[in-house]
């Protein structure tokens, strides 16, 4: 009796685990957008902001650690940061212009201005790790495409440039970063965790000088010390909104960055693709309720047509990951697309090779 309940009961618990974890990120990369887009809003410092979510996730990876939750190295050294260099470089160029992304566009048209992230992740990886894709994944990569202009040139609504353009280079960099990803987990020995610990710290760093020459000094000045803004009623001033976002998306960035280790394990590429395709069109609901904002249909035809393509890579790589071919399983392995990094402030850590 024992022998048939054992089994069914562990496959139900890992049922559990999966949804538990698939709605954990849902939610939290939901909360993250309309958090991060809430700020970004109103304040003339995204780059502050971002600082701000890092120092909060080391604040909580120190924490952690003086409470045994988790445990990272607290030494540094000159061999550790020039193998680092390039991923933390790229890491903050690539979430730097998603925050300017979503500073200039809407939440709902958010996805459209990245679409090109798959694309340009195909690519990449042909570049730099020689794997050549299949026809059909070219052609998944084209409807992508296809539904990443048919938002920029049907949308009704009108559309900053300027978001268009930093989200188009926020997924050029952001393809780029998922492969020095790999090559930087030989830097901590292929620890997830540490990688994601010591990005954080080193991007913290890193923005500071980024901060004073970009010319945010004044904006931050004004913000701490100036006269406070009166709100609407019912509203918040730009410091409270300032403080309770960055609170807010870094502890939930912080969360992620913990939670991740575990998607690895329990969740699926389809798994994956198909709760990030729920996410698309949440975040385009909530940006139309949370902001007021309007969801034309060549905004809504874009979306659907950006979701249909890459649930069709996503199944194509998975019958591909099925049936490898002698001397290229490595190359049509199921590479995950990086969305949750720029979302949560956080190096993507599901880019650990199997």
């Amino acid at each position: 009796m024992s022998s048939q309940n054992g089994p069914r009961g562990q496959q139900q618990n890992n049922h559990l685990l999966v949804t538990g974890t698939v709605l954990f990120y849902l939610v939290a990369a939901l909360a993250m957008v309309m958090a991060n887009k809430w700020v970004l809003g109103s304040t003339s410092a995204p780059l502050f902001f971002l600082f701000t979510q890092f120092t909060i996730a080391i604040v909580l990876f120190l924490a952690s650690h003086a409470t045994r939750l988790v445990q990272i190295p607290l030494f540094i050294d000159v061999q550790l940061i020039k193998g680092l260099t390039p991923m933390v470089t790229l890491n903050v160029i690539g979430l730097s212009f998603s925050n300017y992304t979503l500073k200039y566009v809407d939440a709902s048209f958010y996805q459209v201005a990245r679409g090109l992230l798959l694309p340009f992740t195909v690519v990449t990886s042909y570049v730099f790790l020689h794997t050549r894709p299949s026809l059909h994944i070219l052609f998944s990569c084209s409807v992508v495409t296809l539904g990443f202009f048919v938002g920029i040139f049907l949308d009704s609504t009108s559309i900053a440039l300027l978001g268009i353009t930093f989200g188009v280079a926020s997924s050029a960099i952001t393809a780029v970063h998922s492969v020095v990803i790999k090559k930087s987990l030989d830097v901590v020995k292929g620890s997830a965790l540490h990688l994601s610990w010591y990005t954080n710290l080193m991007s913290a760093v890193l923005l500071i000088p980024i901060i004073v020459l970009v010319g945010e000094a004044p904006a931050i000045t004004h913000l701490i010390f100036g006269p406070e803004d009166i709100p609407a009623p019912g509203e918040l001033s730009e410091l409270h909104k300032f403080v309770w976002g960055s609170i807010i998306t870094g502890v939930i960035g912080f969360l992620m960055s913990l939670a991740s280790l575990l998607s690895i394990k329990v969740t699926s590429p389809i798994t994956h693709m198909v709760s990030s395709a729920v996410r698309g069109v949440a975040a385009s609901l909530l940006g139309m309720w949370l902001f007021s904002e309007v969801i034309s249909i060549g905004r809504a035809s874009s979306i659907a047509i950006i979701l249909g393509g890459s649930i069709w890579y996503t199944w194509v790589k998975h019958v591909e990951s099925q049936t490898p071919k002698s001397g290229e399983r490595d190359g049509n392995k199921y590479e995950r697309v990086a969305l949750e990094d720029v979302e949560a402030g956080k190096v993507n850590t599901s880019q650990k090779p199997e």
